[in-house]
């Protein structure tokens, strides 16, 4: 009895390795799907995809790639950067940061159909990174881009970038305006104000990328990351569209915005934080412009007098050079405006004519 015990269990133990060695190979038999899988229904998509889909659809056909090139010619030459684009209006016009085209010396959009199309520069302004193109092509263009206001944006609402990030062309991405009334400085030497933040991601390439709403209009010109690692981190910064309605048409009338001023050569802001100076130190003036004829002081150095202190325009509060100059863009060239003076420790008020200083030589730290 022993002996036949040993034998069925032996033989159970057979039949369940046997069962354990061919397991995967009889389950691959029976259940392998060796013909086409049947496609499972799709649910309905949500309203914020749909409402994604519809803004990239609508406006990713407007959007170039702007790539500037170091020579001339029917061949061109080597690349001197590339960024992104938006067509304008129907007149061929395309906006774009002034940092994609300043190292240019010619130019090629390419649309998003992949037809590439020759363009030259008609205008560019530094202090707002700012530029415009115009494709050497009339008719047959995409739609210009709907412009939105950037007055009334909200911390917290949904925002869109499309661009060639890295190259990859028609890229969008999505995220939220993180953060309103940032400062910028360009390469003009000035700041731009309430710049917009965001953390839809920006990456190289991006540059001059429209910056849209949830109705796929335009609020703000992508222009800069802020990275340790030169990609995106989060945290991206776009131009105003406000700026961007005021300053682009300038660019297509003329070739350039006027740098309202007054003739003044601000002194360093350090200087005023070590002297515990709220406002802007008068270093110098500019002979016979505004505001020499309005009788604003300069430091005199043999005497060791500081100057004149400019601390507040009409009825605002004057810290910062931005305070200042964002106000004399706002009045305009042409117009007078009245400037709060410190001097000998009494505030008196001053009345200043603005003018066009864009073309008295560079513009750094001269309102």
């Amino acid at each position: 009895m022993r002996d036949r015990a040993a034998r069925v269990l032996m033989v159970v133990v057979a039949v369940l390795l046997a069962l354990f060695v061919l397991q995967p190979y009889v389950t691959g038999f029976l259940f392998s799907a060796r013909e086409p899988r049947p496609v499972a229904a799709r649910g309905d998509l949500s309203d914020y995809e749909r409402s994604t889909i519809r803004v990239f659809e609508t406006v990713a056909p407007s959007v170039v790639q702007v790539v500037a090139l170091s020579g001339r010619g029917p061949a061109g030459g080597g690349p001197a950067g590339s960024g992104t684009g938006f067509i304008w209006d129907a007149a061929g016009h395309v906006v774009t940061n002034n940092h994609v085209v300043e190292n240019g010396s010619s130019f090629v959009v390419r649309l998003a159909s992949g037809e590439v199309l020759p363009a030259e520069v008609v205008g560019r302004a530094p202090n707002y990174d700012l530029a415009v193109l115009r494709v050497q092509r009339q008719g047959g263009l995409p739609a210009p881009v709907p412009v939105g206001s950037s007055a009334d944006l909200k911390v917290g609402q949904t925002a869109y970038a499309i661009g060639n990030p890295f190259g990859l062309d028609q890229s969008l991405t999505t995220g939220i305006i993180s953060a309103l009334k940032r400062r910028l400085p360009t390469s003009g030497g000035r700041e731009v104000a309430d710049v917009i933040q965001t953390d839809a991601a920006i990456n190289p390439g991006n540059s001059g990328g429209p910056l849209l709403d949830s109705s796929g209009r335009l609020i703000g010109v992508n222009t800069a990351i802020f990275s340790p690692s030169g990609t995106n981190a989060g945290i991206g910064f776009a131009i105003p569209v406000d700026v961007v309605n005021r300053v682009v048409p300038e660019l297509i009338r003329s070739g350039r915005v006027p740098t309202p001023g007054i003739g003044i050569l601000a002194g360093d802001e350090t200087l005023a934080a070590q002297l515990g100076v709220n406002g802007v130190i008068v270093a110098g003036v500019v002979p016979g412009s505004p505001a020499d004829q309005a009788g604003l002081r300069g430091i005199d150095p043999r005497a060791g007098i500081i100057g004149d202190i400019i601390v507040g325009v009409e009825d605002a509060p004057v810290r910062h050079l931005p305070d200042l100059t964002d106000r004399l863009e706002q009045t305009g060239v042409g117009n007078t405006i009245n400037l709060k003076v410190l001097r000998d420790n009494r505030t008196r008020t001053i009345e200043v004519r603005i003018v066009d200083v864009g073309e008295q030589g560079p513009p750094n730290r001269r309102p």
